[in-house]
């Protein structure tokens, strides 16, 4: 079970006790003496279960366990979870270093942060952190009056889940650094320079990729103007062909007429002379 932190007291030791999470309830029970308590109403909400929040009222905790303030807001927000029931609503927390990724599909930028849902309508709280001011703000509806987060940046949008997927990303590559770090003995630059190398590389197969899957979805072919100017240049190399074949028939058709005048010519003179020789 996941180990949460408290701020109750057990009232046979005397010590504080510690917040375990059961399935969708938070059971308090003493880590001193053994005592048990009661089911508290909060729910743990992850990455699996999230979306529960999409149907019915709740008011949800984003909160970090190393975060002061959290700890400070852990008693208010317990107490508040045990009227979700006279409220007709749910109280649910969300561990932000357990599910990176709906801090980013929230984006969750200080903590603690706290959404009211309604029907899947997010509004962001920002009224006081205290028990009181929660069940005062569920019962008479001043939630109407905080502008709802907008369809763009709404968590179940497909631009906050590709978000989210960012943000896991990023946690991976943060731990992959780490035990690089750490366990390896790599230095910080020596782990830069590995992850530029790495970004690098799969930045130019994926360039090389999407330009070889647009060439074969979309190929390459000539714009009116190209063909335009194709056309215009192939008519012009016919005209230049006819032209050169012209002026080689007119030089062979000056030529054979120039065989046939010295043909002639030749053979007046034979006449000529053989009409002298009868003579």
């Amino acid at each position: 079970m996941n180990q949460l932190f408290s701020s109750q007291q057990c009232s046979p030791c005397s010590k504080y006790d510690t917040h375990y999470t059961n399935e969708d309830n938070v059971v308090f029970g003493c880590t001193i003496c053994g005592t048990e308590g009661k089911a508290s109403p909060l729910v743990t909400l992850t990455e699996d279960n999230w979306t529960d929040m999409l149907s019915g009222e709740w008011m949800v905790e984003f909160f970090a366990p190393w975060c002061p303030a959290c700890r400070s807001l852990q008693k208010d927000w317990n107490s508040f979870a045990t009227w979700s029931q006279d409220l007709s609503i749910r109280v649910g927390a969300v561990d932000v270093t357990a599910n990176p990724g709906l801090s980013g599909r929230f984006l969750v930028t200080q903590l603690p942060t706290i959404y009211h849902v309604k029907d899947g309508v997010f509004r962001q709280y920002k009224g006081s952190r205290d028990s009181n001011a929660f069940v005062s703000y569920v019962e008479e509806k001043s939630w109407q009056s905080t502008e709802p987060v907008s369809l763009w940046t709404s968590p179940d949008s497909v631009l906050m889940s590709v978000v989210s997927y960012f943000f896991k990303i990023s946690m991976a590559l943060r731990a992959v650094h780490n035990r690089l770090v750490d366990d390896y003995g790599i230095p910080y630059w020596g782990s830069y320079v590995l992850f530029a190398f790495v970004t690098i590389l799969f930045g130019a197969l994926l360039g090389l990729l999407i330009v070889c899957v647009i060439d074969l979805i979309f190929p390459a072919k000539m714009s009116e103007e190209s063909k335009e100017k194709s056309t215009e240049n192939k008519g012009k190399e016919e005209d230049t062909t006819d032209l050169i074949d012209d002026r080689i028939q007119d030089e062979e058709d000056s030529s054979d007429e120039a065989n046939a005048t010295q043909l002639r010519r030749r053979h007046k003179k034979s006449e000529d002379s053989d009409d002298k020789e009868n003579d």
